[in-house]
């Protein structure tokens, strides 16, 4: 693990960053929707939208890993609760996945950008013949210059014990990464960046701006989620950064509070949490 001035890092980032021409965002449940109701915040999704066909505007690549899907289904299902059960949770993203994907094609389709929906599943990344069909209609749909949403096929993936926890999106996205070949991974969530411990808990912790090396002391600084909605705390996202870095590829974690954020992340400005990559 390593850490660097801030006038460096910024260097650093803006020419890191500006290189990168495929990206992955996720959008956790967390970032899109209202936490006192969990309804889609519309406004912020706008913004998203904007942000993503702006990046694709300036030549860049833009894979969209979006959660919320289970979260919307339980809205509009009416239930009180987060689903408890194996069965809930596959009905509210029944229900919920054309919801949101409806949302997402009339916020693109305003800007007169088309997108295309992949629901994977864990088969899609192990089975040797379904992963080469998955990475080639990714490079298809880049090709035609779409952008693909992309979510777990909740309604039928009955499997979660995969490297780690294929059911949260952030494992998912960053096996999209590690599938597509993207040069950076963003994930927006409802925390800063890596801590030195869990800053709810503990007030003296300090803030990691880079990271150059996952060691075994910075995997252990990794707290499970306590939200309510969300399902991927920061030990999920070291596992994932831990994928995609040994894939050649950079990560950052950032607050997606304000999504203009991603702005200022594509800028190179210190913000966030940053897992350099590795030489594969």
């Amino acid at each position: 693990m390593n850490t660097h001035g801030k006038q460096d890092t910024t260097i650093h980032r803006k020419e890191r960053i500006s290189q990168k021409k495929r990206i992955v965002i996720k959008v956790g449940t967390t970032t899109i929707t209202y936490p006192e109701t969990g309804n889609i915040n519309l406004e912020k999704l706008e913004k998203f939208v904007r942000i993503v066909v702006n990046l694709k505007n300036q030549g860049k690549e833009v894979i969209v890993v979006s959660s919320g899907a289970v979260g919307v289904g339980k809205v509009a299902l009416g239930l009180p609760h987060k689903p408890t059960t194996e069965a809930e949770k596959q009905a509210c993203a029944a229900v919920g996945q054309g919801r949101l994907m409806m949302i997402y094609e009339k916020l693109f389709n305003e800007y007169g950008q088309l997108t295309a929906q992949i629901l994977l599943t864990k088969e899609s990344i192990t089975n040797g013949e379904c992963r080469k069909n998955a990475k080639r209609t990714f490079q298809e749909l880049l090709r035609m210059q779409v952008v693909p949403i992309v979510n777990e096929n909740d309604a039928i993936s009955v499997d979660e014990l995969f490297y780690g926890n294929f059911g949260d999106n952030d494992t998912l996205a960053a096996h999209v990464t590690c599938l597509v070949e993207a040069d950076l991974l963003i994930l927006m969530s409802d925390i800063d960046g890596l801590y030195t411990d869990d800053p709810n808990l503990n007030a003296d912790v300090k803030f990691i701006h880079t990271v150059s090396e996952i060691d075994e002391k910075l995997q252990n600084m990794g707290k499970g989620s306590h939200n309510d909605t969300g399902t991927g705390g920061m030990t999920t996202k070291i596992v994932a950064a831990k994928m995609v870095t040994g894939k050649g590829a950079d990560m950052i974690i950032a607050n997606g509070e304000n999504i203009q954020i991603i702005h200022k992340l594509m800028n190179g400005e210190e913000i966030g949490t940053i897992f350099l990559a590795q030489k594969e």
